[in-house]
């Protein structure tokens, strides 16, 4: 399997989760926004600040000829973009809320040739067994989203549209996370993301092989 994000803490945390259960999977690559090189079963993708509104990522894994089939790992249940990704042939969607067990039951039924849509996540929602950038701090997953987004350059209105919620709720927690990363303006919140690792990565992360 492969695990793709773009970034490295993300890929990271999500490769911890199946620690335990390395004689059901076995993970051949740890990719940041590069191509899959190595013939694997599933290619994991992780949508961290790379919401499914922009299919790209999603299609290039899907034209890649090294991954077999193509597993949405993620915590948006938008119906449309879920009728989307599996009408372009991904095999499964699956919530970020699964349990690791769980998600290794998912996988192994997509290996098998299943397809799967898992139950959306509810109101409260968490990672299980996760990290991604600006967790230490005390940033919840969805206000690290958008403060990568926001890193990236995104306004307001570009942020909203991505991650299919309303301009209000998007300032709402706008306002949280510069509380809680202690800034006063969106220059000094960019400046915050960069050097907190909120740009994304652009490598494959080979040191997980060496380290396996």
């Amino acid at each position: 399997m492969a695990v793709v994000d773009d970034y490295e803490v993300v890929v990271s945390g999500v490769a911890r989760m199946f620690d335990g259960y390395q004689d059901r999977v076995v993970i051949a690559e740890l990719d940041a926004s590069v191509p899959v090189v190595d013939d694997v079963d599933i290619a994991l993708y992780d949508s961290f600040a790379q919401p499914e509104a922009d299919h790209a990522e999603i299609q290039a894994l899907l034209d890649n000829p090294h991954a077999r089939r193509v597993v949405v790992y993620t915590w948006n249940f938008d119906q449309a973009l879920i009728d989307t990704a599996m009408t372009r042939g991904v095999s499964a969607y699956l919530s970020k809320t699964m349990p690791a067990a769980a998600l290794v039951d998912a996988l192994e039924t997509v290996h098998a040739g299943g397809t799967i849509i898992s139950e959306g996540p509810t109101r409260t929602r968490f990672s299980v067994g996760l990290d991604w950038p600006g967790r230490s701090e005390g940033l919840s997953e969805r206000e690290s989203e958008i403060l990568a987004l926001i890193t990236q350059g995104k306004t307001n209105v570009e942020i909203a549209e991505l991650t299919y919620l309303s301009i209000n709720s998007v300032k709402t927690h706008i306002r949280n996370t510069y509380r809680k990363i202690r800034v006063d303006s969106r220059t000094k919140a960019v400046l915050w993301g960069i050097e907190h690792d909120f740009e994304p990565d652009h490598h494959r992360i080979d040191h997980w092989r060496i380290a396996g």
